[in-house]
């Protein structure tokens, strides 16, 4: 039987040049490896657009390869990729 697959819980902090097809081109990494992001921000500051994607229980062996894709981004800058805190459970008041 496989050991069960080790997941980790990242944030990736992106800084890409401003441009109207930036946002696609950077979930394409996460969706040609079936990843579907928790939680994506962006916000733009002048030429620029800061952006952050977390990702709950993505497997290990996988956030540096998509670190890697989105680094390759037209238009990307820099990335960075930092543990995240784990997912909190929603409260549902009575």
């Amino acid at each position: 039987m496989p050991a069960p697959a080790t997941t980790l819980n990242v944030r990736y902090r992106i800084l890409a040049e401003a441009s109207p097809g930036l946002l696609p081109r950077l979930l394409q990494p996460f969706a040609k490896r079936d990843l579907t992001p928790d939680s994506l921000l962006a916000r733009r500051d002048g030429e620029m657009l800061l952006a952050e994607v977390l990702l709950h229980a993505a497997p290990a062996e996988m956030v540096a390869l998509v670190a890697g894709n989105l680094g390759q981004v037209v238009g990307v800058v820099e990335v960075a990729v930092e543990p995240a805190q784990p997912r909190q459970q929603a409260r549902i008041a009575a």
